[in-house]
């Protein structure tokens, strides 16, 4: 199995305190993976290593490979992962097309700018990522005047419309109701299909797709557990997990959770 990321005792600090400590994990192909954890337990940091939007401290145990190569820098990086993150969601309200929004991800950047020469092939990638994602209808529309769903399933398509072996998802399908779930997941299934490995941040054990068979559980900036699905999403572990009583339930390997 190809590795795609190796990091080992990561640790990272923000105003003096650990956020992060001595973390150590890999992803490989097709080694599809949710991370689960209380707000606050570092789980959008381990992402962004991942993304490279954030560094970790230098120790002299620390190990850092992306895609076979510890010196990749951030454009290659790029071509590499798509990422979906709350950060990402600040484009919902501009006045950029969709499928400018969606095509502008060939480029890693925010919208079509003037230096952009978009291509016949550019915009063939763009209405194929549409339709993966269930959205070429909204092709033509600004991204201001979608609804939450209809946004969300939008931003999925710049995350892969370069063909990325990567993909990461930070809390992307927050919100939802349940038309736009079904979607949302048929789209990341989708992704799947066409060879795209998965890394997944939720709240929502319904997120999880079943194809997503590994869990990696986190606390208070570090690993509390990693492991099979079906060994970590039970009542004990998760209300371990968040310090108060969690109930479990599960129908045609689709998780759910409340306390």
């Amino acid at each position: 199995m190809d590795n795609l990321i190796t990091i080992k005792h990561a640790s990272v600090r923000r105003n003096n305190k650990l956020i992060l400590k001595d973390v150590s994990y890999s992803i490989n192909k097709g080694d599809h993976i949710a991370i689960l954890g209380p707000n606050g337990s570092g789980k959008s940091t381990l992402l962004n290593i991942c993304s490279m939007e954030i560094h970790p401290l230098w120790n002299e145990k620390l190990i850092v490979n992306r895609f076979d190569n510890a010196l990749i820098s951030k454009e290659q990086l790029r071509k590499q992962i798509g990422v979906v993150s709350q950060v990402v969601f600040e484009m919902c309200n501009t006045t950029y097309l969709v499928k400018e929004v969606v095509a502008s991800g060939i480029f890693s950047s925010v919208g079509i700018d003037f230096h952009h020469q978009v291509t016949k092939e550019n915009w063939d990638q763009t209405f194929i990522a549409l339709e993966d994602n269930y959205c070429a209808h909204l092709a033509n529309k600004t991204m201001k005047s979608l609804s939450t769903g209809e946004a969300q399933r939008v931003l999925l398509a710049p995350a892969l419309v370069h063909n990325p072996k990567l993909l990461l998802l930070d809390e992307a399908a927050s919100g939802l109701d349940f038309p736009s779930r079904s979607h949302y997941r048929d789209a990341l299934n989708n992704a799947i299909t066409k060879d795209k490995t998965i890394v997944m941040i939720t709240h929502e054990l319904s997120q999880i797709l079943p194809e997503i068979k590994n869990i990696i559980l986190m606390k208070e900036g570090e690993i509390y557990k990693k492991g099979k699905k079906e060994d970590l999403l039970n009542e004990e572990i998760l209300s371990q997990l968040y310090d108060q009583k969690v109930y479990v339930a599960k129908k045609n390997d689709i998780y759910s959770a409340w306390c």
